[in-house]
């Protein structure tokens, strides 16, 4: 381990302990995170473009051996983590929500005011279900979404100026490496981690969900690392 490495650790860590031991600060974030209210998709903004960006920085890291460099484009990453984040965040309200109805076809009478109460087999089965469901339906369009606003950034030298340049989707999309993005980002990764991953997520309770999806945002950046690794 380099001492920038080490750097780093110890920064992270200074940043979560602020909001784990400051009581006020971490009354407020769980106030935030709780809301029912547009502040629930402030903070899930900030969570994203915070940890997401994060992950990303570790899987430069890995791949190249340093945390930022010039084109790396780290604010524009933020900012498009963040709106990801925001969409993420309605994407688990929808499908947390709806798969209540999807399994009282199939005979279980759960919904939101008895999950809690429900033995543990049930709100495996119910996690689970919600993690199939949004993972099959919502994470491809949402990894090739993150995937062309990524190749931007990187064509765009990183630059603000750049970012909101206006973006080419169509000749993003024909030149994008699909037996990557196809093979492994969708085909190996959903299945094998984010099915498991977010099934956990969503055994938690529910301010603590988009939190837990914005941490797993740093593995995101070192599955990006690898696959990246892998198309060359």
């Amino acid at each position: 381990m380099k001492k920038k490495d080490l750097g780093f650790i110890v920064c992270v860590l200074a940043f979560v302990s602020i909001f784990i031991f400051i009581q006020p600060i971490n009354e407020w974030f769980m106030m935030w995170s709780s809301a029912k209210d547009l502040r629930y998709f402030v903070l899930a903004f900030f969570k994203f473009a915070v940890l997401a960006t994060m992950g990303e920085c570790i899987g430069l890291r890995i791949s190249q051996g340093c945390y930022n460099k010039k084109g790396f484009g780290i604010i524009p990453r933020a900012i498009v983590w963040g709106v990801l984040g925001v969409c993420i965040s309605i994407a688990m309200g929808i499908f947390a929500g709806g798969t209540f109805g999807f399994l009282h076809y199939f005979g279980l009478d759960i919904n939101p005011t008895n999950i809690n109460s429900q033995c543990f087999g049930t709100k495996l089965l119910y996690a689970f279900s919600v993690s199939i469901l949004m993972n099959s339906f919502f994470a491809p369009v949402f990894m090739t979404i993150h995937k062309i606003t990524d190749t931007h950034i990187i064509n765009t030298k990183g630059t603000l100026k750049g970012f909101f340049s206006p973006m080419p989707v169509g000749k993003i999309i024909k030149n994008l490496n699909w037996d990557v993005q196809w093979n492994f980002v969708i085909k190996k990764t959903i299945p094998f981690f984010w099915y498991p991953a977010h099934t956990i997520t969503f055994l938690l309770p529910n301010e603590y969900r988009v939190l837990c999806a914005a941490l797993l945002g740093v593995a995101l950046g070192i599955i990006l690392s690898i696959a990246n690794l892998k198309k060359k």
